[in-house]
């Protein structure tokens, strides 16, 4: 446990940090599930506004250092590949 108020305060502050980078996390997997949803259930027009949202997404938490920014471009390529081996004519 934290001795100093200075400890004490960066504590509540990781804390505070912690509980608020876990629902942003939280609430990017979930648009990264819908979008591999719609892709696997065979929707295009669902899947394209999906995926649209879940790069919009990524690229916001790329910006507020949730998540490194190479991961979220891997993450769009794969979403990106998935769609267009799916959706190919």
């Amino acid at each position: 446990m934290p001795n100093t108020a200075n400890a004490k305060k960066a504590m509540r502050q990781a804390d505070k940090r912690r509980l608020h980078n876990r629902t942003l996390r939280t609430t990017l997997r979930n648009i990264i599930k819908k979008c591999r949803l719609a892709i696997a259930a065979g929707e295009p027009e669902a899947a394209k506004t999906a995926f649209q949202a879940a790069v919009k997404k990524l690229d916001q938490s790329v910006a507020k250092n949730l998540i490194h920014r190479n991961t979220a471009a891997r993450t769009k390529s794969r979403l990106s590949k998935a769609m267009k081996t799916k959706f190919a004519g």
